[in-house]
């Protein structure tokens, strides 16, 4: 502990009395993003919600089922569940180079997406299980029989409308597969509304996936996962890997139902944006989840923000932290990349700030 003290320039005459102060502290960063980072995955943090006792009740009004406003009004920045990082490695070094180009020639393709998956209240970066499916391939054929650019089985086809006939089949079709993949996944939705699932169930059927329910006693994805067929399990990983290549990012789509719960409850918690910020506010911001011992004030010099606008957009903030919490932290757009790449000297200025204030109280007692 000496050596970090030394490190960060805290004064040597006061350092034994703050040893115990450091430890602590070292111990919260411990499960932050501060020792999470990995460089091959862009610097980016794995940022997690601790088990709360907090009702979620507030979910409801923050964020009814499947709505789409909520989903564009609330841009979230989360890191990937543990489990998903190893598979995403492997996958963006396979795929990467492939997906930089696709985001050329296929940006028609995501255009047209962006403009109907809102439309039946699903998150836009869905278009990317149109990804995996086909590559954007409206030729594309599975050995199962499955047609088009979203994979739709003849049954599917018919179900919602599509014409399949000798001479002309409409699941080939961007516009018209389109909003029939929507359907489906809005049916997927509405049965277990967690989007991990929509995606498994979309690829291995809906009596796959309850099966796994049943025989692991969970929802949730990562613990029922070894119960689905490796091509399912890992077609939700693809999902999510891809969605990590486009966006840099985890989102709504790449966690489980569990998880967005708990994150939404922690939006209802710290911020209560529906009645604090104005749209302009809200279309221009996008929340970070952080956790360890960041200062609000610390955070605002570095990013040339208005202290008293950040405390605003951030009510509680230091108080959260101080209380071993994570929070999901609210900055402009414009930001976020300066925040990321400073991230870990913030962080060492906060906890000097921090040990600095501790010396000081103790020698003036």
């Amino acid at each position: 502990m000496q050596w970090f003290l030394n490190i960060i320039g805290y004064p040597k005459n006061t350092q034994k009395t703050s040893i115990v102060l450091v430890s602590l502290i070292v111990l919260g960063i411990g499960a932050a993003s501060f020792t999470q980072d990995r460089e091959n995955l862009k610097g980016r943090g794995y940022y997690f919600l601790n088990d709360t006792t907090q009702s979620y009740s507030l979910i409801n009004e923050l964020a009814p089922k499947n709505n789409f406003s909520f989903y564009q009004l609330n841009p979230i920045h989360v890191g990937l569940n543990p489990l998903a990082i190893g598979f995403t490695e492997q996958y963006e070094n396979k795929q990467a180079k492939w997906y930089e180009k696709m985001k050329i020639w296929g940006k028609p393709y995501f255009d047209l997406y962006d403009q109907v998956l809102p439309q039946y209240g699903i998150p836009k970066e869905l278009k990317y299980l149109s990804v995996i499916e086909s590559s954007l391939n409206p030729a594309t054929i599975s050995s199962a029989g499955a047609v088009g650019p979203w994979q739709l089985m003849n049954d599917e086809a018919k179900r919602y409308n599509l014409r399949v006939t000798k001479y002309s089949d409409e699941r080939k079709d961007f516009y018209k597969s389109t909003h029939a993949a929507c359907k489906l996944i809005n049916e997927l939705y509405n049965t277990y509304g967690d989007w991990l699932l929509v995606i498994a169930a979309y690829n291995g059927g809906v009596g796959r996936v309850n099966q796994a329910i049943k025989k692991s006693g969970s929802k949730n994805f990562w613990n029922l996962q070894y119960y689905l067929p490796l091509e399912t399990r890992n077609h939700v990983k693809k999902y999510i890997a891809t969605h990590y290549i486009f966006e840099g990012t985890g989102g709504w789509t790449t966690m489980t139902a569990e998880e967005s719960n708990k994150y939404m409850a922690s939006l209802a918690m710290s911020e209560n944006l529906s009645t604090k910020l104005s749209d302009e506010e809200l279309n221009n911001t996008v929340t970070i989840e952080v956790g360890g011992r960041f200062l609000s004030v610390v955070i605002a010099n570095n990013l040339l923000l208005d202290i008293d606008q950040f405390n605003k957009w951030n009510p509680r903030f230091d108080k959260t932290l101080s209380e071993g919490k994570k929070y999901s932290m609210r900055i402009s757009k414009d930001k976020l990349s300066v925040f990321e790449a400073k991230k870990s000297q913030i962080l060492l200025e906060s906890m000097k700030v921090l040990l600095n204030d501790d010396a000081l109280a103790t020698t003036t007692k």
